[in-house]
């Protein structure tokens, strides 16, 4: 299906979401993936279970920040790797339902469409607490001295029953779902062991059930099938992303910091201008991105998190036209900028912000009118001389006859990033 336009059309639409990392492993504060980094027993990572007390999560005010940032949909964690489940599912006790009364599934769901944002549910495929799970490269057991007697008499058929009874649950009890977050497939060896691919999962067969229970669900490509969109990860891609030759339609997932979940001692938190940067980056090479954040052991949004929200949000307030709605141009940008293109609106987003001038190849009699975004203060437009004036000491340089010159403020807009929009003359 690979993103055709009657499922994507919404998340085209929107382009900027939140990622919502959540979980007991928030507790040990040290990386979602800190039971397989640190090789903990079950034992050992029970005391999180035991203790795990979300007297702070408050997924009408996450909801409500999503919203204000300029995100149109949200994605929650409604089970990591660790096994734990943040709803009331009916084939397992290790649930937040069971340990402290509450559905966070529900309670998201509830937010989130009370705001008007679109719902998605990140599911993993893996469960390293399940007992029928097989022990692999990257489970948490996978040093263990007995590995080979703790594999005997697992059994993957029992384990995917258990996977599919579970997506069957959260696709079935919530209402609409808009989007399905499965992560992840891994079929190469890991230290030696086998990984898990497309067949461990039955993955046509848990893609076909999903779509059955949600009919327009948008479904991501980690279950080793073609799915709707591609998901990179903690990079951003250059260019529109294609396969076989097809352009595909794709959401950069970025965190705040370099860890998805609460990682108290990383420090290495994004400037919010980057993180600007990178959202209209990807809508002008037709993607998305997903922004994550990553509530502490309480459930609550650290201060760092939000201070960088709260600094999207107001660039947002001012400059969301330029981006929801908004995509590719058929222009080349000057290099210290990216186009994005909304119907006849064409906005230049200034990475750098130039001295008086910026020359715009190919746009010359395709403007009638320009503006910063930030103000609506005009911004002049000129074609300048193509004669070469080799003694023009106070005039800028001659330009291509096809070139739009922009003349702009000598002091930078007090902005994360500068946005002129340009008023095209046809679409």
């Amino acid at each position: 299906m690979r993103g055709a336009p009657s499922v994507t059309g919404w998340m085209r639409e929107a382009r900027f979401g939140l990622f919502v990392h959540f979980g007991v492993y928030s507790m040990a504060a040290r990386h979602e993936w800190v039971r397989s980094y640190e090789e903990i027993g079950d034992a050992e990572y029970q005391r999180y279970v035991d203790h795990f007390d979300p007297d702070l999560f408050d997924a009408a005010d996450i909801a409500r920040t999503a919203r204000a940032a300029g995100m149109r949909y949200a994605v929650l964690t409604t089970k990591h790797h660790d096994g734990f489940c943040l709803w009331d599912s009916a084939v397992t006790d290790y649930t937040s339902a069971k340990v402290c009364g509450r559905d966070l599934v529900a309670e998201f769901v509830a937010a989130m469409r009370a705001e008007g944002l679109r719902v998605g549910f990140y599911h993993s495929l893996i469960d390293w607490h399940h007992p029928d799970y097989v022990i692999d490269g990257i489970h948490p057991l996978r040093g263990a001295p007995d590995v080979s007697a703790l594999n005997s008499g697992r059994d993957m058929g029992r384990y995917r029953a258990h996977l599919h009874a579970q997506v069957r649950e959260l696709l079935t009890s919530y209402g609409p779902v808009d989007l399905m977050f499965y992560d992840f497939t891994f079929p190469w060896k890991r230290g030696g062991m086998p990984g898990k691919g497309p067949e461990d999962w039955d993955s046509p067969r848990l893609l076909e059930m999903t779509r059955a229970l949600q009919p327009g669900i948008v479904v991501n490509n980690r279950l080793g099938v073609p799915g709707d969109y591609v998901t990179p990860e903690q990079y951003q891609p250059d260019r529109p992303l294609t396969q076989d030759g097809v352009e595909v339609m794709w959401e950069a997932c970025q965190t705040l910091n370099g860890s998805w979940g609460y990682h108290r001692d990383n420090l290495e938190f994004k400037d919010p201008g980057d993180v600007v940067r990178m959202l209209v980056q990807s809508v002008s090479n037709n993607g998305n991105m997903i922004l994550n954040v990553g509530p502490d052991g309480r459930g609550n949004l650290e201060p760092r998190a939000r201070a960088i929200l709260r600094s999207v949000a107001e660039w947002m307030r001012l400059h969301a036209r330029a981006v929801h709605g908004a995509g590719p141009a058929p222009f080349a940008p000057p290099a210290h900028g990216v186009y994005t293109l909304r119907g006849n609106r064409l906005y230049l987003h200034l990475f750098s912000w130039p001295f008086k001038h910026v020359h715009l190849p190919g746009l010359a009699g395709r403007v009638e009118y320009a503006q910063l975004l930030g103000d609506g203060s005009e911004v002049g437009l000129s074609l300048l001389d193509s004669t070469p004036q080799p003694h023009a000491h106070l005039a800028p340089l001659p330009q291509a006859a096809d070139t739009l010159t922009l003349t702009l403020p000598v002091t930078r807009p007090d902005v994360l990033v500068p946005v002129v929009e340009l008023f095209l003359t046809e679409p």
